[in-house]
């Protein structure tokens, strides 16, 4: 088995001897596959895409920058999924980019809210569990000690990233509370950003395919206007597949706009 994947395989996920086997055999070969393309063509828009152009124009009085998950467990080399997801954060150069659109958000003097995800202990006895929920309780991300402690929560997996503090923790950035699956339907960041008068949101963070497309989803069947920034979000690349690219595929589908960090700076009117 690849050493690359050993620290976060849970107890649960080989159970018998089959699935020893099965995992053993596809993680070597995964890791070992060799791209291509480079990741800049492996993710090119098509060349002759079928559908419309996007249409939307950034208001920004009515907008707002929504952060999904700007934690260490996502986002930092020492968080407990970076042998999952740092191929992706590095290549879209995510931590970079998402500084430079806190900084020109707040410029702009638009409206900054985050998404966090924590997990508690009473998450952990869930009895329905997908895939994806389980790896995640298995390899403990998010993990705080209860919802009324902050006990150990500073600068550990859960906390934000460092570089992200001074724009988080400003009195002025709306911290929602928790989701706890992918989307935001349990916590408060729609009536929040409703309280706001926002109607467009740029939407930034993790997982590409995960929390920020379920994110996506929602906002839209709110009646948001929803652009994602395509290098400002990143993916878990697994044997059972690229998150960031299946995210990707599904952005130009259904985001009112896909964006770069350079577009969407210069819409904010920044340089950052």
């Amino acid at each position: 088995m690849s050493n690359k994947y050993l620290p976060i395989i849970g107890r649960r996920s080989f159970v018998t001897g089959a699935m020893i086997a099965a995992a053993a055999s596809a993680l070597p070969s995964f890791a070992d596959d060799k791209p291509a393309t480079s990741p800049k063509e492996k993710y090119a828009d098509p060349k002759n895409p079928a559908l419309p152009k996007s249409s939307m124009k950034l208001d920004i009085a009515h907008a707002a920058l929504v952060v999904i998950d700007p934690q260490v467990d996502f986002m930092s080399d020492k968080g407990k999924a970076w042998a999952v997801v740092g191929e992706s954060v590095t290549e879209q150069n995510l931590v970079a980019n998402l500084l430079r659109l806190f900084k020109a958000a707040k410029a702009a003097d638009i409206t900054v809210a985050i998404s966090p995800h924590y997990y508690y202990p009473h998450d952990h006895r869930w009895q329905i569990q997908g895939p994806a929920e389980q790896f995640q309780h298995d390899i403990k991300i998010f993990d705080r000690p209860s919802a009324l402690s902050l006990e150990g929560f500073l600068n550990s997996g859960s906390d934000f990233m460092p570089e992200f503090k001074p724009y988080i923790e400003d009195n002025k950035t709306i911290v929602c509370s928790p989701h706890k699956l992918y989307g935001p339907q349990v916590n408060d960041l729609t009536l929040q950003l409703r309280k706001q008068h926002v109607d467009q949101v740029i939407l930034v963070g993790m997982l590409a395919n995960l929390c920020v497309e379920s994110h996506l989803r929602d906002l839209l069947e709110q009646g948001f206007e929803v652009a994602v920034v395509r290098d400002a979000v990143a993916g878990p690349k697994l044997p059972e597949g690229d998150g960031y690219q299946a995210a990707l595929i599904n952005y130009r589908f259904m985001a009112n706009a896909l964006w770069t960090t350079d577009e969407a700076l210069a819409l904010l009117g920044g340089k950052a």
